[in-house]
């Protein structure tokens, strides 16, 4: 019943020769790794028109510039990831990059930053999502977390259904999203050309307001610093190389040129219309907010039904944009879990060939953050620029090291695209750091370091555990003398008949323990030992096992029992303890909850206390369903 239940929800088990038809083509990996680029579409140019409101009507002369400096940077960080693509098809992107170029340090810092910047994106997508949408069904506030969490856990469950999956799931809104909005620019272009320069909007936008204050450098600076929003999520495409079908490489290239040219069409185009259109931003959490994007296809299109297409399909693609993260936050831990810097459960694949501990761990820690800010993590977007730039510099300093130990001609020029490219994402790291410092990025600067710490800290005990059990010794014979072995008894019955038959077979030192405490309602053993256990086993010709009875002045069974194991070991310096420990097994998962399960924490103290020579073995008594 419960297996059923899980192949409906999540899907049937893939075998490990089906993995070749879950990768994916380029119409594909549009959805599933270029969600998160082409979103920030929709509040890249938003995040640096909010910063221009002071400026009024004024701020819209530099938002053009703005963006094309952002473009600008965007196609250099593109061709740099390409050769990256080329150089590195077997995925990791940032991470792998670094590791092999720059080292260990480099790699780490990188990872932590991709890391952060995976479970930011997820957080601040949906919540953005779900931001929209309770502005247009204002009815809906009361319930942002509710719907953010469910939409949280519709990405999960879809994730961990497998890459295939989610691809055919997002790929209807996320064409819907490019369609809808490339035909907003489109008409505005067009009414732009007819009208020469001066289209009437359909719809007139808000009046901006005289300007207060005159456009600073660093005002511009900080608008520029808040527009680079639009460019996270481009890494991507060189993190999940492994999901592409053959030639991978080359598959996985032309995916990431179709999302950078619809990003930067996209951009470009919201940038200059919102100028022709006189489309500023307005002040978010005031009464009349409306997104640039809602006022832009108001005044291009008006407010008919492909309006509200329009609208729906920015909404949906902001709640999934998440999903790009799914799609590589998994692939980062498993990467970092093969380097022995993150538990070894992160690199193993799941029922559907994905890496579902990764879906899982990236689905909680996004659910802390949108129940701490209670689905409005707004103030978090200011850090999404510094993990993404971090690991963009990185992994072109990286590929400039690569180049170089490569030599050649076609190496030299690749040199310098990837140095123009550490160079100007390097700077633009700096600017977003220094102006955002204040809005919040110095958490990033507090948490990179301390998720460095911890991959230290999981690979120092990967390595401290590798360095004690390695040996190159031969066999060493085991000692002749018969162990000592141990039952945990309560009352008599099946399931004690069936651990002391067993305990019998191992040694001919057998101790059956009974711990009696105040309120225990079973029967003395001592009562019936010779008639039920000691007789029997003189008739039968084997070793008499003999009866402990201890007593518990405090109630407790698990103290005096493994006191008791532990002072055995001690005491038999050249003799092992066995200690066996009788279990039901139950014929349904969900009557193991009616039992104490006693067992298995026994097992645990046992494994915590014991020493080399106390071994723990279970023996289990199967009840019929």
């Amino acid at each position: 019943m419960a297996l059923d239940l899980l192949d409906r929800l999540l899907g049937k088990r893939l075998a490990n020769y089906e993995a070749e038809h879950q990768h994916i083509g380029v119409l594909a990996g549009v959805p599933v790794l270029g969600l998160d680029a082409l979103s920030s579409a929709a509040y890249g140019p938003e995040a640096a028109l909010t910063l221009l409101i002071p400026l009024g009507a004024m701020g819209l002369g530099y938002i053009t510039t703005i963006s094309a400096l952002i473009v600008g940077i965007l196609v250099i960080v593109f061709l740099s990831y390409r050769q990256t693509i080329e150089a590195y098809p077997g995925g990791g992107g940032s991470y792998t990059v670094a590791k092999e170029n720059l080292g260990n340090r480099a790699a780490l810092l990188a990872g932590a930053a991709l890391a952060l910047d995976y479970v930011l994106n997820v957080a601040v997508g949906i919540s953005a999502g779900v931001g929209a949408l309770v502005s247009a069904i204002p009815a809906l506030l009361p319930h942002t977390l509710i719907l953010c969490l469910a939409i949280l856990g519709f990405l999960t469950v879809i994730n961990l259904r497998g890459i295939r999956e989610s691809s055919v799931a997002f790929m209807a809104p996320t064409y819907l999203f490019v369609g809808t909005l490339g035909v907003i620019i489109f008409v505005g272009l067009v009414k732009t050309a007819l009208a020469h320069g001066h289209p009437t909007p359909v719809v007139a936008p808000p009046l901006l307001a005289h300007p207060l204050e005159t456009a600073s450098l660093w005002l511009l600076v900080r608008a520029f610093a808040s527009g680079c929003t639009a460019m996270t999520g481009v890494e991507a495409v060189s993190n999940g190389v492994p999901l592409f079908r053959e030639p991978r490489a080359r598959v996985a290239q032309t995916t990431l040129t179709l999302i950078v040219a619809i990003l930067v069409a996209l951009l470009l185009g919201i940038a200059w219309l919102s100028r022709i259109y006189g489309v500023g931003a307005t002040d978010p959490g005031q009464v009349g907010y409306q997104s640039v994007l809602s006022i832009l296809a108001s005044a291009v299109i008006g407010r008919g039904v492909f309006y509200y297409v329009t609208i729906a399909a920015v909404v949906a693609v902001l709640a999934l944009s998440a999903n790009t993260s799914f799609a590589d936050f998994p692939r980062l831990c498993r990467v970092l879990a093969d380097d022995h810097y993150l538990p070894g459960m992160f690199a193993v694949r799941g029922r559907r060939l994905v890496f579902s501990h990764g879906v899982v761990m990236l689905a909680v820690f996004a659910a802390g953050l949108l129940i701490l800010f209670g689905g409005i993590t707004d103030r978090l977007i200011p850090l999404f620029a510094i993990g993404a730039f971090l690991a963009f510099t990185l992994s072109q300093a990286g590929m400039v090291v690569h180049w170089a130990r490569a030599g050649g001609k076609h190496a030299r020029r690749s040199l310098l695209v990837n140095a123009v490219g550490a160079l100007a994402t390097g700077v633009t790291l700096i600017v977003v750091a220094v102006s955002k410092f204040g809005d919040g990025a110095w958490i990033t600067v507090l948490i990179v370091p301390l998720l460095m710490l911890l991959f230290y800290a999981v690979n120092r005990h990967y390595r401290s555990v590798a360095l004690q059990i390695a040996t190159i010794e031969p066999l060493a014979p085991p000692s002749q003398q018969m162990p000592v072995v141990v039952i945990a008894a309560a009352s008599w019955n099946r399931m004690m008949q069936h651990g002391l038959t067993f305990a019998l077979r191992l040694s001919t030192d057998v101790r059956v323990v009974q711990v009696k405490t105040e309120r225990d309602a079973i029967e003395d053993l001592q009562d019936s030992w010779d008639l039920l256990i000691a007789s029997p086993a003189r008739t039968a010709g084997l070793a008499q096992p003999k009866l402990v009875v201890l007593t518990s002045e405090f109630r407790r069974f698990f103290g005096p029992f493994v006191d008791y194991c532990v002072a055995l070991e001690k005491e038999n310096e050249e003799r092992d303890v066995i200690v066996v420990i009788p279990d039901l097994v139950m014929g349904h998962w969900y009557e193991g909850i009616l039992h104490n399960n006693r067992g298995t924490f026994l097992r645990t103290v046992l494994r915590l206390r014991g020493g080399p020579r106390l071994f723990v073995v279970d023996a289990p008594y199967h009840l019929r369903s």
